[in-house]
């Protein structure tokens, strides 16, 4: 056979051409900075917004505001990590009590697998090969059970820890937005209004961000998120007003 006619018979899989796919793989730190400062940028901005309705001085208000951020980073950081640590060992105890249950009961876990692989359409002579080599693997047959069966993924083990850094960090940034202004002006009233669009323009801008990473319309996930923050202020600044009303 000459070279065309080798060429001919090669499978056509040996000529399709590259393909790199392209996904986003980094969920979990969106989700926390998602998580941190969308808090961040509504907690300190209600409460602001309320001490001005108090007529508290803005320096009052800056030290306020400043204190509920730190409190605020630590207490969403310290919750991040323990959700993330809960998480992993969830996953560890299922392990354990997944291997035991291979080397215990493995024709039951063998049967199984077919059922998983029933669920995908598949037929006893097909899915009988890959059951027997899974039975051959035990640690491919642990990672099989643990994410078709049990629907957990591997934790990474530094995910503790950098889900308190990232949340907390977050909930800072968040947190400083509406601060700013009282930074700067020293009536309270002047500095609210100002903190307002300040912090309006950027809820605009994190929801928009945000609906492009979660794949929600942004515009509308921008709009959504304005409308939280300015209800959280509004309800805030209200309350203030009738308590010193009395």
């Amino acid at each position: 056979m000459d070279g065309d006619g080798a060429l001919r018979g090669r499978p056509m899989l040996e000529k399709r051409p590259s393909h790199r796919e392209r996904h986003f793989t980094a969920g979990e730190v969106v989700r926390d900075v998602i998580m941190g400062v969308s808090d961040g940028l509504t907690v300190p901005f209600a409460l602001a917004a309320g001490l001005s309705g108090a007529s508290a001085p803005s320096s009052l208000v800056l030290t306020a505001g400043l204190a509920e951020v730190a409190a605020g980073a630590i207490s969403m950081g310290l919750g991040g990590y323990l959700a993330a640590q809960s998480e992993a060992d969830h996953y560890k105890r299922e392990m354990k009590r997944e291997q035991e249950e291979i080397i215990t009961v493995p024709d039951t876990e063998a049967a199984e697998i077919g059922e998983i692989m029933s669920q995908y359409g598949l037929e006893p002579h097909e899915y009988g090969p890959v059951v027997d080599g899974l039975r051959r693997n035990p640690q491919a047959w642990l990672d099989f059970m643990m994410r078709f069966e049990l629907g957990l993924e591997k934790p990474d083990p530094k995910r503790a820890l950098q889900s308190a850094c990232t949340i907390a960090l977050s909930y800072v940034i968040g947190g400083l937005v509406p601060l700013l202004p009282y930074m700067f002006i020293s009536t309270a009233q002047n500095a609210m209004l100002t903190s307002v669009g300040v912090t309006l323009v950027a809820l605009l801008f994190f929801g928009y961000i945000k609906g492009r990473f979660t794949g929600n319309r942004p515009f509308i996930s921008a709009v959504q998120t304005a409308i939280i923050g300015a209800l959280a202020s509004a309800a805030a600044y209200g309350m203030a007003k009738a308590v010193q009303a009395r």
